[in-house]
């Protein structure tokens, strides 16, 4: 059977047409989230192709390397030590020899041609387990030239879904506030750093912004004057299409760490127009809001769980700032921490397995993970600066952050494992509060 994917950047589209399905489970397994000790190896010659005087298509190879090495699953096999010359064999079964790649050690193989022809590319990629000979797939890409970078990423995902049957995050973004212009504005980027755009640019301090679980909608706070011509902590929704703003919340007090619900029909926030910051409950579109927190303490952040039921939170109800989970409903809150001067910023996998956190301990801010009944607690960070704001990537098996361990903020990922920690921003102001989007 034959899918269609389509997919926006900008005005242009990209879309890749599948001619052989996946199987209905994988051909090969890989643990994800799971602490290996030996790496996969992968042999990706060059792309033939022709008609890339730009070297497009090398780009490409190179992106789709970079994000599986990425993952902590593989390795990529030097060319160096290639026995096939590629621009002389074929990349369809029967047209090469599957021993020249055995010999050498690979554990998979990724073969791909290509043409440019104006603004377009077509390619043809496989994959194949070299030791069985399997194809594990077949898959035909089509793109705009401006956009190969994400087919390159959808090409990563494809591969990655292909060996585990998990999605990646490759094709996903991240939204975050920089004051690279001298304000505190909302930006959005690629997973990996790139393209990054900014989405505000009215606000002298916008901050905490967050996805509408389909993507399409940032929810953010922003510092400006309330009904009553105050400056005030207002809420906000930025819209990716239309690219309009619209206030959703100017009550008295605080509009901020607002989150949707996994339907996307709710939002957690916390509001203090009462007299004391307390977790509400509001629909967006009716602006209708619902008190669930009632305590002495300042009650924040809120972070639901991957299936609506959970909302973790921060309260300092026992003296000192501390994560708590309730229904979401307001009942049944149980205490999570109980180590450390200050708990902040929880946030709920997406596999429903972990709650990530930032933790002060020593004079520093790190980051800890731990199961949703408070358990088994790991720290992810250390001696490395502040490190704060985490947030799960839509797979569940990596996390973004922002640490200033060279001085001014810029953001990080790491892995559940603790064995990937990559850059992702330079050179970009301060960098803070990232929120990472669901998978395109």
């Amino acid at each position: 059977m034959k899918s269609v994917l389509f997919f926006g950047l900008s005005v242009l589209v990209s879309f890749s047409i599948s001619y052989k399905s996946y199987a209905d489970e994988p051909l090969i397994k890989i643990a994800v989230g799971e602490a290996r000790t030996k790496k996969s190896i992968v042999a990706f010659p060059i792309i033939t192709a022709s008609n890339d005087g730009t070297g497009t298509l090398r780009s490409t190879r190179e992106i789709v390397m970079e994000d599986l090495s990425f993952s902590g699953l593989f390795d990529f096999l030097s060319p160096s030590a290639f026995i096939e010359n590629p621009s002389t064999s074929g990349i369809t079964l029967g047209s090469f020899k599957m021993s020249n790649w055995t010999t050498i050690g690979a554990d998979f193989l990724i073969k791909a041609k290509g043409s440019i022809s104006g603004d377009r590319i077509d390619m043809e990629l496989f994959l194949y387990a070299t030791q069985s000979g399997r194809q594990i797939l077949a898959k035909r890409y089509k793109s705009s030239v401006s956009a190969a970078r994400k087919m390159a990423h959808t090409i990563s995902n494809d591969v990655l879904f292909a060996l585990t049957g998990k999605k990646g995050p490759f094709t996903s973004k991240i939204a975050f506030v920089s004051d690279k212009t001298g304000k505190k504005e909302i930006y959005v980027m690629d997973y990996d750093g790139y393209n990054p755009v900014k989405v505000t640019s009215r606000f002298s301090h916008a901050m905490a912004p967050a996805w509408k679980p389909d993507g399409s909608e940032i929810v953010f706070t922003a510092i400006t004057k309330n009904n009553k011509n105050v400056r005030n902590h207002n809420l906000f929704i930025y819209n990716l299409k239309s690219g309009k703003i619209r206030m959703i919340s100017n009550r008295a007090g605080i509009n901020s760490g607002a989150a949707f619900s996994p339907n996307g029909q709710k939002l957690a926030l916390t509001m203090s127009f009462p007299g004391n910051p307390e977790i509400f409950l509001m629909d967006p579109d009716s602006k209708v809001v619902q008190r669930i927190t009632n305590s002495y303490g300042l009650d924040v952040d809120p972070a639901w769980s991957h299936d609506g039921k959970k909302i973790a939170f921060v309260s300092d109800r026992p003296g000192r700032p501390m994560v708590y989970t309730m229904d979401s409903t307001g009942a049944n809150i149980q205490r999570l921490t109980y180590a450390g001067y200050y708990n902040a910023t929880p946030t709920w996998s997406p596999l429903g397995n972990k709650i990530a956190f930032a933790g002060w301990d020593a004079g520093k801010f790190d980051i800890f993970i731990m199961d949703p009944n408070g358990t088994n607690i790991e720290r992810l960070t250390k001696n490395m600066g502040n490190n704060e704001d985490p947030d799960f990537a839509p797979d569940g098996y990596f996390l973004v952050y922002s640490s200033n361990r060279k001085g001014k903020k810029n953001l990080y990922i790491t892995n559940t494992d603790n064995t990937v920690h990559r850059q992702i921003t330079s050179d970009f102001g301060n960098c803070e509060a990232p929120k990472w989007s669901p998978t395109e």
